[in-house]
């Protein structure tokens, strides 16, 4: 037999013929969790925004029914549903002239507000002047005081400056309490703002307010919408100042006037749900527009300080 006809000798593996190499377990990143984990947080975030709606919707629900008592029936609502009470709420009261003394307040409480404590804040977190720590914590000592104890001095001052009902009165109010907590809000995002881009603006040319308004503010876009947006709420919502320094109906805003709708014998329930429910369209407007910058302005604010 020639060595032609030999068949070549088999390779030996130390493997048994058909046999496959095991897969390892697939190793978990951090910060990854498993399938149980992603469904149980999605539970957890459904059911709290289901608690989070729940309100509104019940309060947009009890807005539908005619009567004033349909708060403790509930159930006999869904027969009898109607946009009756939006309708009187729109044609039959001073709702218009609510809103508009809201928007008026609200709206120079944010600019005037914002602008105080953009440059407030500025200026504590670039220069460095005697007292300047202690200043800050002044503002937040004025945070302290309930607004039973700080209604009769400012009725007082008001008073003495003949701003008593009206808008610029009750905006510098607002001012006073929305400025101290923005300052520190506005003070914190600056410090993570680097200090070489005022430090290039000089070398430019630019002068210090120059370098504030060109450089330093839109890169503050975010802390500047939450700034904003605490202002603007501050005054939408506040009722104890307005009701003591706003003394027309007319200039009444919408936290005041929906107190028209109770009096000491009587509650008018379904009014009052319609009226909240028109009240909140302005805020969710108002939160839309800065929604984008709310979320990077409360973190980035709280990195420094």
């Amino acid at each position: 037999m020639s060595t032609l006809d030999t068949p070549p000798p088999a390779v030996v593996t130390g493997k048994p013929a058909g046999s496959t190499t095991p897969r390892r377990p697939a190793t978990r990143r951090r910060g990854e969790t498993g399938r149980g984990g992603a469904l149980a947080s999605h539970g957890i975030l459904i059911v709290a925004s289901l608690i989070a709606l729940f309100p509104v919707a019940w309060l947009v629900f009890l807005s539908l029914g005619p009567d004033k008592d349909d708060y403790l029936r509930p159930g006999g609502i869904w027969g009898k549903m109607t946009l009756d009470n939006y309708t009187f709420v729109l044609q039959n009261t001073n709702f218009f002239d609510w809103l508009k003394s809201s928007l008026i307040v609200s709206l120079g409480t944010t600019v005037i507000g914002v602008l105080v404590a953009a440059t407030t804040g500025y200026a504590v977190s670039r220069m460095r002047f005697p007292g300047y720590k202690k200043f800050m914590w002044v503002l937040l000592v004025t945070q302290m005081f309930p607004v039973a104890v700080l209604m009769v001095p400012m009725y007082q001052i008001l008073s003495d400056l003949q701003l008593i009902d009206t808008y610029f009165g009750l905006i510098l109010v607002y001012c006073s309490t929305a400025v101290p907590y923005c300052a520190w809000l506005m003070k914190g995002y600056f410090d993570t703002i680097p200090f070489e881009i005022d430090e290039a603006g000089r070398v430019d040319g630019l002068s210090p307010f120059g370098t504030f308004v060109r450089l330093i503010l839109p890169l503050a876009k975010p802390g500047l919408a939450v700034a904003a947006f605490y202002s603007f709420i501050t005054a939408f919502g506040e009722v104890a100042f307005a009701t003591t320094f706003m003394l027309d109906d007319e200039k009444y805003t919408l936290a005041v006037g929906l107190q028209s709708f109770v009096s000491e014998h009587d509650a008018q329930r379904n009014l009052m749900a319609a009226t909240a429910v028109l009240i909140a369209i302005p805020v969710s407007a108002f939160f839309y527009l800065v929604q984008k910058n709310l979320v990077a302005g409360l973190t980035a604010g709280g990195t420094k300080g």
